[in-house]
């Protein structure tokens, strides 16, 4: 098969915009070989246990799923009974990007926060935690976080031990969707557990895709009395590889090495250069009209535009629109961002403002 695209066209859309990094095909290319036992009793899948396990801490264990929102329906789902309920940030993408499948094909109520930054914190969790013992209430028992956010802000270690001290403390699990985990893990200096297992996560969704896979995801249970019945629930929910042995090099290959961390810290640092060139250009003129919205702390920057500005700008890169009743934009970056995408980027910014 020819190449049908142009591959010279570049966007600043979404992470998962990007290609598959090389170190990755050829992982998945050197588990092509032979037989190996379907459905998580290969060989990669018993190694990727041990690369978690590295990573994250001994008695984790990691079940590998297709996407982010089967990682975040399966994770939830097994930490729930019928009647359970999650805290959310209002922006959490279980609330607005997974097409209701947490309330449709898990049956769990979300009970969102509205917030600035896209976290929560344990005064905005206390919005919605009560009720308990409400017959007429679904009952809160979990707290969602999203590290990196949506908002592409971070918590914290500190913030999120506070959330998860204060979660326990009322009898709930607190839930991580990792999707830019990795992003987290760059822009923070530390390992992955330092922000996770020892700080009190219960269970996660460790995503892949975003950060150089061709389709990687798990959800990683910490603590095992907070998920129950993943076994089953992973097959139910239609996220069980028969072919398992491939999902499983990827993240063997993203996590045995460093390459999870040099991806996200690449991606970071042009998240970087993109917000440094636009102040830049701000303060000396050749950019006007333009305004963060957001800190730039992971591969993601906020920002408003002036009327007009984001469209005629993507005739040339594509981004989506955060907020379009404000003018607000989102522009990702990637681990295949190359400095002259930005440095075009910003050119073409200054040019239509």
């Amino acid at each position: 098969m020819t190449t049908l695209h142009d591959t010279t066209v570049r966007g600043f859309a979404s992470d998962n915009y990007s290609g598959v990094h090389p170190e990755v095909l050829e992982a998945i290319a050197a588990a092509n070989h032979g037989h190996q036992i379907a459905y998580g009793e290969d060989v990669y899948t018993a190694r990727l246990q041990e690369v978690f396990r590295r990573h994250f801490g001994d008695g984790v264990e990691a079940f590998p799923v297709f996407n982010g929102t089967g990682a975040n329906v399966v994770g939830l789902q097994s930490m729930l009974p019928r009647w359970g309920a999650v805290i959310a940030a209002s922006t959490a993408h279980i609330n607005v990007d997974e097409g209701g499948a947490p309330e449709r094909v898990a049956g769990i109520k979300i009970l969102n926060v509205p917030t600035d930054d896209g976290k929560l914190t344990a005064e905005l969790v206390d919005r919605e935690a009560w009720g308990w013992g409400d017959e007429h209430r679904a009952q809160p028992l979990v707290v969602s976080i999203t590290q990196s956010s949506e908002l592409g802000t971070l918590y914290t270690p500190d913030e999120i031990a506070a959330l998860a001290d204060h979660a326990h403390a009322r009898g709930m699990r607190l839930h991580l969707d990792g999707a830019r985990i990795s992003n987290a893990a760059a822009a923070l200096d530390l390992p992955l557990r330092a922000f996770t297992t020892d700080v009190g996560v219960d269970v996660l969704s460790f995503g892949g895709t975003k950060n150089g896979a061709l389709g990687g995801e798990a959800v990683v249970v910490l603590n095992p009395d907070a998920a129950e019945g993943l076994l089953f629930l992973r097959k139910l929910n239609m996220q069980l590889a028969s072919k398992m042995r491939f999902i499983s090099a990827q993240l063997i290959a993203l996590l045995e090495g460093d390459l999870y961390l040099r991806n996200a810290q690449h991606a970071n640092s042009m998240a970087q250069r993109l917000r440094a060139g636009v102040e830049a250009g701000i303060a000396d003129g050749s950019i006007t009209g333009v305004a963060f919205s957001q800190p730039t702390q992971a591969n993601g920057v906020f920002a408003v535009l002036p009327e007009g500005v984001a469209d005629a700008l993507r005739g040339s890169f594509r981004f989506y629109d955060w907020d379009a009743a404000k003018n607000e934009v989102r522009w990702m970056c990637s681990f295949d961002t190359a400095e002259d995408d930005v440095d075009a980027f910003v050119a073409e910014l200054a040019r239509l403002t």
